[in-house]
């Protein structure tokens, strides 16, 4: 996958070979290599697995940088950073854009609107080898896009992590390098008790990372340290070690083997980059280790064959490849997966487009002799390679702009929204051409968000609560104090109390966690959610609130059931036992499919985009069923008549993405419903109006 070269490398000594070995071309490493990819490749296209064929590629990357150095160390020669960086970005970029601006035109024809915000953000991400970082943060984020659509910009995680060793390694070698000279240490030995150091302090804190958010550490730079150092401590220890040719040839098969069987017998997904990954890395150690064996019967005869030495010098560009053929295949076929015959040819074309890359662009791009002369002229490849793919990322990002200034400026003529469910709306017509609202490729980013994080006296104490509470203050002394709590449903309903709040000089604000219900006790689904909800308590008892807007119903997708949130009772009579006000909201209907995407593939007048009511939400509402005597001061809200008409719920109403997935009201839908939210509300209240 790394293109880092392949230099003469030295072989563990032979007690079977007595005479000194001359340095030479290890082909082997190059068919490990080749290996590692087909590895990868053949998982990804036909298992739908993870191979542990990247965590070999890390470890080999550490391996051959490491001879780079301690080659021009031995010499006598300058480390020369500065230089050594810009040949290798200029030599790793060509590919890449290549393959950034060939995925980004294709995905502009097969995949939807919906997705194209999120694949800006990932091919800047991938130019700037941080992908590894933006996937992490996704991981953790509750209001990401779908995780389970995959993007085809996903693998360049690994190669981000890469770069940012290439960057990282390099001062370590230097640094350690002027620390022997001021110090007259041994430079080897030096690099040795660095790099174990981190393979220790790495490897203990991916086992604990992984085994706390396995998620986000499979993305963490930090957590995979120790795969690039093990392989920097192979290259130093390398030359002293003495094996039987005999022990090298079961070294080398068993090394091999057990890199083949990695993905078949662990859930390397699930699993790495913990300590299971030492399964594939220690495994690719075996064979470099166990070298050139001179023997008929050794590993390295297969490894050195011509064709997969041949597959090596493409390994980088085929890597690149197979990940997007496979997503936009599989996207632009409507599969879920690929049969054998469809992946076969994605592997073929991934092959050819391989060897074409590497043939007329990298190759190229890589003997271009002009940039070598100065270091100006490398910087100004490199940034001539970047602007390639800047250009269309900047100008769809500046497209899309574009539309939605256009559409933001008849917004008020064409985009009613809900307004128009209103028996007495007597607007004109809106365009016959009006586009909606938001923006299909805006609509995953289209959440309600307040203006800042809480200051001030409603500041959380509790650790747990601090990201999760956002504001709005008046300008002057707030009227009244109000909480909306709870999860993403209760958070979409802002974008209607925000106008009332900032009409009525509320100070209002939210304290608000992802799929975590308000619950008065242990009835919010995990020790995460009860936690967090049992520190919200404990702030409402601080501060109490004049009022807090909360969901109090629970709709099941494309399902007549609701029901009232666990301990809704319970929950609503401590508040109101302390002086509080409370509304509660009644949930919106939810869906087991997306209705935005439904829109953007069918249309917003096709049927499936139209399901009917009385398959998908009850007639009466939980709410009918609670003792309103024993609750007072509890004001209840239903706006389902503003989201549905009397027969069906459609995912556009007024020009408007009613949704912007299979359960979440749009920002910009919520805002239309504003004025009729303010009438219910005041009213149901007794509120001044």
């Amino acid at each position: 996958m790394s293109i880092t070269e392949t230099p003469k490398a030295p072989e563990p000594r032979s007690h079977a070979v007595p005479r000194q070995r001359k340095p030479s071309f290890r082909p082997e490493i190059q068919g490990l290599r080749s290996l590692a990819v087909l590895m990868v490749v053949t998982y990804h296209v036909w298992f739908g697995r993870v191979s542990g064929g990247v965590d070999v590629f890390l470890f080999v990357s550490a391996f051959l940088m490491t001879l780079q150095f301690l080659g021009r160390h031995d010499r006598n020669q300058p480390f020369a950073l500065a230089k050594h960086w810009l040949h290798l970005f200029r030599r790793l970029l060509p590919a890449a854009v290549t393959v950034i601006v060939a995925t980004l035109a294709v995905s502009a024809l097969v995949l939807p609107p919906t997705r194209w915000l999120d694949l800006i953000a990932q091919g800047w991400a991938s130019l700037s080898y941080s992908e590894n970082r933006l996937l992490q943060r996704d991981a953790v984020d509750y209001y990401a896009n779908d995780h389970s659509v995959a993007s085809p910009f996903q693998h360049f995680w690994s190669l981000s992590i890469q770069g940012q060793v290439f960057i990282l390694w390099p001062l370590i070698f230097a640094l350690a390098g002027w620390t022997a000279r001021r110090y007259r240490l041994s430079y080897r030995p030096l690099l040795a008790y660095i790099f174990f150091a981190i393979f220790l302090g790495s490897l203990g804190y991916s086992i604990i990372f992984t085994a706390t958010n396995q998620v986000q550490a499979y993305f963490d730079t930090g957590a995979r340290l120790w795969e690039f150092a093990l392989g920097t401590l192979v290259a130093l220890i390398l030359p002293g070690l003495r094996f039987r040719r005999r022990t090298r040839v079961i070294m080398g098969w068993v090394g091999v083997l057990a890199m083949l069987a990695c993905g078949i017998v662990l859930d390397v997904q699930g699993a790495f980059p913990g300590i299971a990954a030492l399964w594939p890395t220690v495994a690719a150690a075996l064979v470099i280790v166990a070298g050139q064996t001179e023997s008929a019967a050794g590993i390295d005869r297969v490894l050195s064959a011509k064709p997969l030495v041949k597959l090596g010098d493409i390994s980088y560009a085929l890597y690149l490849w197979h990940w997007p053929l496979l997503v936009l295949a599989l996207a632009w076929s409507g599969k879920d997966h690929a049969g054998w015959l469809s992946g076969l040819v994605i592997i073929l074309v991934a092959l050819a487009l391989a060897y074409l890359t590497t043939r007329y662009i990298e190759k190229p791009w890589r003997e271009w002799k002009w940039p070598e002369v100065r270091k100006r002229r490398a910087v100004l490849a490199i940034m001539l390679a970047v602007a390639v793919a800047a250009a269309p990322l900047s100008g769809w990002n500046f497209q899309l702009e574009m539309e939605r200034r256009a559409v933001e400026a008849q917004k008020i003529a064409n985009n009613p929204g809900s307004r128009v469910l209103d028996t007495a709306y007597a607007a004109g017509t809106p365009a016959a051409d009006a586009a909606l609202l938001p923006l299909a490729a805006d609509l995953t980013k289209n959440w309600v968000s307040l203006d800042g994080p809480c200051t001030e006296e409603i500041a959380p104490e509790s650790r747990l609560l601090k990201g999760s509470c956002f504001e709005q203050r008046p300008a002057g002394e707030p009227s009244k104090r109000v909480l909306v709590l709870g999860d993403s449903h209760a958070q979409q309903w802002s974008g209607a109390v925000k106008p009332l709040a900032a009409q009525k000089n509320w100070l209002l604000y939210s304290i608000l966690k992802g799929a975590c219900k308000a619950t008065p006790r242990d009835l919010g689904g995990s020790a995460d959610c009860d936690a967090f909800n049992a520190d919200v308590q404990k702030e409402i008892t601080r501060l109490k609130p004049d009022a807090i807007i909360v969901v109090g119903t629970a709709a099941a997708p494309s399902s007549p059931a609701e029901a009232l949130t666990p301990g809704f009772e319970e929950m609503v009579s401590g508040w109101l036992g302390q002086g509080i006000q409370v509304v509660a909201l009644r949930d919106n209907p939810r869906f087991s499919f997306n209705m935005a995407e439904c829109v953007v593939r069918e249309g917003a007048e096709a049927q499936a985009c139209r399901p009917p009511v009385s398959n998908n939400f009850p007639a009466s509402s939980p709410f009918e069923t609670l003792d309103m005597s024993r609750l007072p001061g509890l004001s209840l809200v239903d706006l389902t008549d503003r989201i549905c008409t009397p027969t069906e719920c459609p995912a556009v109403v007024g020009n408007v993405y009613v949704y912007l997935d299979d359960n979440h009201l749009s920002a910009e839908y919520a805002a239309s419903m504003a004025d009729e939210f303010a009438k219910r509300l005041l009213a149901a209240a007794g509120w001044a109006g």
